[in-house]
């Protein structure tokens, strides 16, 4: 007997990207704040930065050895051993205090500026420091072309100079440059606060004691982590009870988050105590969208002591929350923190397993992209159970096979698109592998 195709899709039903739209006009880019670079990192620089000086600040050594006048040394060789005078020794930290003359040399360290009248310096290696007897002469066994071996003033940075650009994103090497200029703050938008919440009487805290007919609240520990590496600032409170009463205690203190991300309560066959509180306490829409898996999904705002703030209400299934809050939660982020909106990438591969789409939704199917061993080629193998309750399957997998609403089957051999849950080290040696 063939088994009757589900039909889930129907004519109200948002698409994936309809419903984001919806929600990222809810959302503003956040004030500015001054940071400390230590706590700067993620963030998203609010005013250009401009150079107060130049950097390197002055003409400096890139080689431990001698700083003279590349003239003195044109003829320098192995076999015709140029003998200068050394006249001082300059640390990395200390200004020189003599003049480079002909025939003169200063013994030298990297960083340390180099002295007036030098044009070149010499590595230790390519003279006869180790083997001399003089410690005033030192033997240049090679000749130095000009500025050879030498930092020039400004060829980092010049003074005045716009060197990082409103709109960037705070990465280390942007940390590193922005301490180079002796700032040890930063404008940026602020990081947004996110209320994590879930709810169930079925749900214990991680920790607590397993107990017949309960299951480990997973949900908060996954978009919280999610928020952190996006940038924001979560906080989590202890999963909810399905009473209103304890509903509404917990959304009231989160009237000092940007936005409230819920789990659970919004699908149709769920009680109806979350959808109750969040009607009665805000203007709140509740979708279904085009998508498998979390096609349930609550947007709005919660009004808690007189602030109404953005609520994203996920589904409870924990796969489905994590990917919802993928295609949603995660792009209000970037907003608020005034990042540039950028899609995951999409890579081509060939699928090794038929992909069924029972219900034509949009499915996204979880699949292990990796290198053919036998071919020259990227493979995508789909996960096993692609239950939404199988957390593990996000883990296993590095990426989502795409099936297009309406289309009832990826076949094995085909070229499908896959989206890739980050662009990480695995994923670029798979990608750029010979």
């Amino acid at each position: 007997m063939v088994k009757k195709k589900k039909s889930h899709y129907h004519a109200d039903m948002l698409s994936v990207e309809d419903a984001r739209e919806k929600i990222l006009s809810q959302f503003n880019q956040l004030e500015e704040v001054n940071l400390k670079i230590e706590n700067s990192l993620g963030c998203i620089i609010s005013k250009d930065i401009i150079s107060k000086f130049s950097v390197p600040p002055w003409n400096n050594s890139a080689m431990d050895g001698y700083a003279l006048i590349y003239q003195d040394v044109k003829e320098a060789t192995e076999e015709n051993i140029i003998f200068l005078k050394v006249i001082e020794e300059i640390a990395a930290g200390e200004m020189p205090k003599k003049k480079i003359s002909r025939g003169f040399a200063s013994r030298i360290m990297t960083g340390a500026p180099i002295p007036e009248g030098a044009d070149a310096v010499i590595p230790f290696e390519d003279t006869d420091e180790l083997t001399s007897d003089s410690s005033e002469l030192i033997g240049i066994k090679v000749f130095a072309e000009e500025f050879e071996n030498i930092r020039k003033k400004g060829e980092d940075i010049s003074k005045g100079e716009t060197i990082i650009t409103r709109g960037t994103e705070i990465t280390p090497a942007v940390v590193g440059v922005i301490a180079s200029m002796g700032f040890d703050t930063v404008d940026v938008f602020r990081r947004p606060k996110i209320g994590i919440l879930s709810t169930g009487n079925e749900l214990l805290e991680p920790g607590q004691d397993l107990e017949d007919g309960k299951i480990y609240n997973s949900n908060s520990h996954t978009i919280s982590s999610l928020t952190k590496i996006y940038g924001a600032d979560p906080e989590i409170q202890s999963h909810s009870r399905d009473t209103v009463e304890d509903l509404e205690k917990k959304l009231n203190n989160f009237e000092h988050v940007d936005m409230i991300v819920t789990s659970a309560g919004v699908s149709k066959g769920d009680y109806d105590v979350v959808k109750d509180v969040l009607n009665k306490n805000g203007d709140m829409n509740f979708w279904s969208v085009n998508m498998r898996p979390a096609k349930p999904l609550a947007f709005g705002k919660i009004n808690i002591n007189g602030r109404k703030i953005p609520l994203l209400g996920l589904p409870g299934n924990p796969v489905s929350s994590m990917i919802a809050f993928e295609k949603f939660g995660r792009y209000a982020i970037d907003k608020m923190m005034g990042k540039q909106i950028v899609h995951r990438p999409i890579i081509k591969a060939i699928l090794q397993e038929d992909i069924h789409n029972h219900d034509g939704r949009r499915l996204y199917a979880r699949v292990k992209v990796e290198k053919s061993k036998s071919e020259s080629k990227i493979i995508a193998t789909p996960l096993k159970n692609q239950s939404s309750g199988v957390l593990t399957s996000m883990f296993l997998s590095n990426g989502l096979a795409i099936c297009p609403s309406g289309t009832d089957i990826l076949k094995k051999g085909q070229e499908i698109d896959v989206e890739m849950f980050g662009w990480n080290e695995e994923i670029s040696k798979i990608i750029n592998e010979d």
